[in-house]
């Protein structure tokens, strides 16, 4: 059954562009599939719908069952709270380290010390940060702030992880380690769903490719590669 479904779905904006025309997806619970395409392409506003950042103007967005594009403003928390998202830019609070950093998403729920603390640990180990838990961000490098922003998003358990150009910033053995945290990830039932423009890590992974293309699906290989005949 799947997990996520996209039906005839449509994004035009208030410019008059249309992001997203006509899309037809569905991703299965513990899929891990990497999104494609050239700027403009669609990928990032397909992303922003799930998280509820953009609604669909036409068709619907379904996840775990509900209709995301129907919820109401005040219940969109709720849909985030079973949500991980991880962006390019790691958005990490530089004056706190990186327990603190991966706790603070916990102490927003208002759970108790002793379990922010069991769930946090265990996230930074996860990720194989557990050593550097009193380093603050500056102390780091790229590598390991974008592994705290990973922890940081699966700190509560998500049934889907969204990962916006998570290894932009990084050199290519660093992106594929993030690859591999993000795979061990995907092993314990997280669905796992990637925008990237790195060519070298889609290639090696050999995971779900999802290419679109002028806010349409072109192309959806079940263990894929970047197609050196298309452009990107």
């Amino acid at each position: 059954m799947e997990f996520i479904k996209f039906t005839n779905v449509e994004k035009v904006y208030k410019t008059g562009v249309t992001a997203v025309y006509n899309l037809n997806l569905e991703i299965k619970k513990g899929d891990f599939a990497f999104i494609i395409g050239a700027s403009g392409s669609g990928k990032s506003t397909l992303i922003k719908m799930l998280y509820r950042e953009e609604k669909p103007t036409k068709g619907e967005i379904i996840i775990g069952g509900v209709n995301v594009g129907k919820l109401r403003n005040r219940k969109v928390y709720k849909l985030r709270r079973k949500l991980g998202i991880v962006f390019q830019d790691f958005k990490l609070l530089p004056k706190l380290t990186a327990y603190e950093n991966v706790a603070f998403a916990l102490e927003m729920y208002g759970l108790p010390k002793e379990e922010i603390r069991a769930k946090t640990l265990k996230a930074l180990d996860l990720v194989g940060l557990k050593e550097k838990a009193k380093s603050y961000p500056g102390e780091l490098s790229g590598g390991e702030q974008q592994r705290v922003s990973i922890a940081r998003a699966i700190v509560n358990s998500p049934k889907l992880l969204i990962c916006d150009e998570p290894t932009g910033n990084l050199d290519p053995d660093t992106s594929l380690e993030i690859m591999k945290v993000l795979e061990v990830i995907n092993d314990l039932g997280t669905t796992v769903l990637v925008v990237t423009h790195d060519r070298d890590v889609v290639n090696k992974m050999k995971k779900r490719v999802i290419l679109l293309d002028k806010g349409t699906l072109k192309k959806d290989y079940a263990k894929g590669t970047y197609d050196k005949n298309e452009k990107y």
